[in-house]
């Protein structure tokens, strides 16, 4: 974060010493050796005061911390987004690989019981999944892509996306369907 040095620069600027600093909005000087050394940050009364004695806007004062801090946001939410995602995807593996296999081995009931469990873990990652797409207002391919690569489509491509939303959604739902059903005569032949 860049606001310790921000406040460091500004003050060098003026030619004040910490001590003089302190006296003008009211701290001491050991706050601002704090500050300047990033171990707190000032409050939003000390920001003000500082931003007058600095002769700058507050958001000047502030920008590189809030640029920084923009971009932790992102990268936090791109490593959550990817971490549903690999979730969603083994229990999606599981659920299309398991049920012929449990169903032999462990009968009709026990079988269907831990294959239905599988499946409601699967949906319940599904739905955050999805929860954290429509939050984040990513829905298509193409944005998910940007989004993971911590970009952003212009207006005029999110409208084509949107357009191509629903067919994809379709194609989807048939994929999966054709794959699962594929994978259960691949499991069935190779248990009998």
């Amino acid at each position: 974060m860049e606001l310790g040095k921000q406040i460091k620069k500004y003050r060098t600027d003026k030619q004040l010493s910490q001590e003089q600093l302190a006296e003008r909005i009211f701290v001491s000087r050991q706050t601002i050796s704090n500050w300047e050394n990033d171990k707190n940050y000032p409050d939003i009364k000390s920001l003000l005061l500082m931003s007058e004695v600095f002769e700058v806007s507050l958001d000047n004062l502030v920008k590189g911390d809030l640029e920084e801090m923009k971009i932790q946001i992102k990268n936090e939410d791109i490593k959550e987004f990817k971490k549903l995602d690999i979730i969603f995807t083994v229990c999606l593996l599981l659920v299309m690989i398991t049920p012929i296999p449990l169903l032999k081995y462990l009968g009709t009931i026990a079988g269907a019981l831990i294959w239905l469990a599988e499946f409601c873990i699967a949906m319940y990652f599904a739905f955050k999944l999805e929860k954290f797409k429509k939050n984040h207002d990513i829905q298509t391919y193409r944005e998910i892509v940007a989004f993971t690569n911590g970009e952003t489509l212009s207006e005029k491509e999110k409208v084509q996306e949107n357009a191509k939303n629903l067919y994809q959604k379709i194609l989807l739902a048939i994929g999966t369907g054709v794959i699962t059903f594929i994978v259960c005569v691949i499991m069935g032949l190779f248990l009998k």
